[in-house]
C-alpha cells in the first residue's frame, strides 16, 4: 500500500499525519524569534515540544520525543514548507505634524515595505490612517484617510494591484499613545499597512 502524507500548520508546529501507523510533530522556530511552545497529547500522555526542531513521535501505541534538525525538516518536508502561505504582517509609518508628508525615517521605511509586499502578490493590504488629538475632529477625521491614500497610491504606484489595497481613516479613536485634547504626540500620526 502506498503510504501518504498530509502536512497541517498549527501554532508554529508542522502536524506530520501519515495513513501508516506512524505520526511525528515537529515545533518550527518562530519567525519572530520569540519562544513558542506546543503539547501533544494523546491517550497515554503527553510531549511538550518547546524549542524549534524538538519533535514528537507516535507509533504503534507509543508515543516518544526527539529531536529534529533545520536539515532533517529542509530535507523530509521541503515541498510542503515551500507550499505555505507568508505570514501576516504589519508596518507602521509616521507623518510630520498637519499633513501626509512622511517623516525622514518612515520614508526610508517605505521602500522596505514596497519591496516586502512586491513579493506577496496573493496577500490583502489594509491602510489605516491615524492622527493625534491637534485639530478639530472635522480635521482628525479627513486627514488619517487622506494619509491613508497617499500610502496607497505609492503601493499602487509600486506594483501592488489596487483590487488588493483598502485605505481607510480611524481619526484620533485608536492612539497608539493615549493623550489629552490638543497634545502633539508624534507616533499617533500614523499609518499601519495589515497584510493578510
Amino acid at each position: 500500500m502506498m503510504n501518504k502524507t498530509k502536512l497541517a500548520l498549527s501554532l508554529g508546529a508542522v502536524l506530520l499525519f501519515s495513513a501508516c501507523t506512524t505520526e511525528r510533530v515537529v515545533l518550527l522556530p518562530s519567525a519572530d524569534g520569540r519562544p513558542s511552545a506546543v503539547v501533544v497529547r494523546d491517550a497515554k500522555g503527553e510531549v511538550l515540544l518547546d524549542r524549534p526542531y524538538a519533535g514528537a513521535k507516535r507509533s504503534a501505541g507509543s508515543q516518544s520525543a526527539y529531536s529534529a534538525t533545520a536539515q532533517d525538516v529542509e530535507e523530509k518536508f521541503s515541498a510542503a514548507l515551500a507550499a505555505q502561505p507568508l505570514r501576516a504582517s504589519s508596518y507602521v509609518l509616521y507623518f510630520e505634524p498637519g499633513g501626509n508628508i512622511l517623516t525622514a525615517e518612515s520614508q526610508a521605511e517605505l521602500l522596505r515595505v514596497r519591496q516586502e509586499l512586491s513579493r506577496r502578490p496573493a496577500a490583502e493590504f489594509m491602510v489605516i490612517g491615524h492622527t493625534d488629538r491637534v485639530g478639530s475632529q472635522q480635521l482628525n477625521d479627513g486627514l488619517p484617510k487622506k494619509r491613508a491614500e497617499a500610502i496607497r497610491d505609492l503601493l499602487v504606484e509600486a506594483g501592488v494591484p489596487a483590487t488588493k489595497l483598502e485605505a481607510v481613516g480611524r481619526g484620533e479613536r485608536d492612539p497608539l499613545v493615549p493623550t489629552e485634547d490638543e497634545v502633539a504626540e508624534p507616533k499617533n500620526r500614523r499609518v499601519e499597512i495589515s497584510v493578510r
